[in-house]
């Protein structure tokens, strides 16, 4: 019982100090933008690296992504749990008004251009918040 309070302490005061960035925006539940991409190579180095780089750009200049998560997959331990994919996004809007807005600002283009040719799928899900 220690351990486990001492690990959600730890991820507690991890959270709280990254609020407390500056550069961090806040989490809108109003719109949620989650992207998910498979790589045509999910091994090639040299293409994740590539993508990182270009995706934190994009999220870096946009005006409309109030947050941002970039992951990927852990091993699946479940059925349930989809491990396929290579990364993924998810971005929060104030609306889906600005998350249009989004799709079609220059850091946004730029990002597929410099990227599209790495991914063989991209599937997005897109949704409102209930509240």
């Amino acid at each position: 019982m220690k351990k486990a309070l001492v690990v959600l302490t730890l991820i507690c005061a991890s959270f709280m100090a990254k609020a407390q960035d500056t550069n961090m925006k806040e989490f809108d539940s109003n719109f949620a933008h989650v992207v998910y991409f498979w790589f045509k190579d999910p091994n090639n180095l040299e293409a994740k690296a590539t993508f990182e780089a270009s995706l934190k750009k994009f999220m870096a200049n946009s005006k409309y992504a109030k947050t941002q998560y970039i992951g990927t997959p852990p091993k699946a331990i479940r059925d349930v749990v989809d491990d396929s994919f290579t990364y993924n996004l998810i971005a929060t809007f104030s609306s889906a008004e600005e998350q249009a807005k989004y799709q079609e600002e220059p850091a946004h283009l730029l990002f597929i251009e410099e990227c599209k040719d790495l991914w063989e799928k991209v599937i997005v899900y897109d949704s409102n918040s209930i509240d």
